[in-house]
């Protein structure tokens, strides 16, 4: 008996554990985002290039005087950034 009771207690403390892990986990997404502070916000609308199926896409849009593409495969998590100074493209 005693040992059915310390099997018992046993489980209770890795059950507890096991709760308080996934909570842990959970926390984060909960998390506010940490970012650096921002002045503004560019809203303005980005040009697409949509290659076929099988080659990545490219939107690009000016951000002051630089023209900033991004490349990107669907939604992927994976894509690259580039920036062309002074684009004549982009106004000042």
């Amino acid at each position: 008996m005693r040992r059915r009771a310390k099997s018992t207690v046993l489980g209770a403390l890795l059950g507890l554990l096991a709760v308080a892990a996934l909570l842990g986990g959970c926390s984060k997404q909960l998390e506010p985002f940490r970012d650096a502070p921002r002045a503004a916000t560019n809203t303005s609308p980005a040009d697409v290039i949509t290659m076929p199926d099988g080659f990545s896409n490219v939107a690009a849009k000016c951000d002051g005087p630089n023209r900033v593409y991004v490349v990107y495969h669907g939604d992927s998590a994976y894509g690259t950034v580039a920036v062309a100074p002074n684009d004549p493209r982009c106004s000042r």
